[in-house]
């Protein structure tokens, strides 16, 4: 993984729950201030993207970025866009919002936000007024700063998800996170979909 000593802010994004049945896709975006890039390269030594840690390793992670954040080294966002919203408008829409939302909330203080390095995960694209951006294929396990954001994205979901299982038991949310797994599938076709279901995701149930 790279870690790259800059002279300008260097935003980093991920998106988590493209896939799941139920719940929001979350955007996470992580700001490291050119002048403290040093210090978060020493703070974060080479780590893996959320998607391969363990759940106690994330969470450890978790931590370590909100101790950094509130040292004034860096500065994360994460947005949500409901299942509701993804139903009405289809996923690639609502990721672009959550994206741009959670652009704009931690380079909003910037003189100049637009100038900023903006590395980007997977195929994920920034708004065009953020001329300075690279998406990068497989980012998360490539530069720092993609990672962390994706620590912060994963974490945050899967403490919304859990959530919504503690009020809905019935459904599993806390363990499967929404994903399609055979007892979610169970849970559905025995107790209906809820409010946090995609019900474009469902449209072939009874076929499974």
């Amino acid at each position: 993984m790279k870690k790259i000593t800059r002279t300008k802010d260097t935003v980093g994004i991920d998106e988590v729950g493209r896939g799941p049945l139920a719940g929001p896709v979350a955007v996470g975006a992580v700001l490291i201030y050119a002048e403290h890039s040093k210090t978060v390269s020493r703070i974060f030594p080479i780590i893996k993207d959320s998607k391969k840690l363990s759940q106690k390793s994330r969470g450890e992670w978790f931590l370590k970025i909100r101790e950094a954040e509130k040292a004034g080294f860096l500065i994360s966002s994460v947005q949500f866009v409901s299942s509701k919203h993804i139903d009405k408008n289809g996923i690639a829409p609502s990721i672009r919002k959550a994206l741009a939302q959670a652009l704009e909330a931690v380079s909003a203080m910037d003189d100049d936000k637009f100038s900023a390095d903006v590395l980007l995960d997977g195929g994920l694209q920034a708004p065009k007024e953020y001329r300075n951006q690279k998406t990068i294929i497989k980012g998360d396990e490539k530069m720092l700063v993609i990672a962390l954001a994706s620590i912060v994205a994963k974490v945050t979901r899967d403490a919304r998800m859990i959530k919504f299982g503690k009020k809905l038991p019935a459904y599993g949310f806390e363990k499967h996170k929404g994903y399609g797994t055979r007892a979610h599938y169970t849970a559905i076709k025995k107790h209906g979909v809820t409010e946090h279901h995609r019900k474009s995701y469902l449209k072939n149930l009874d076929k499974r």
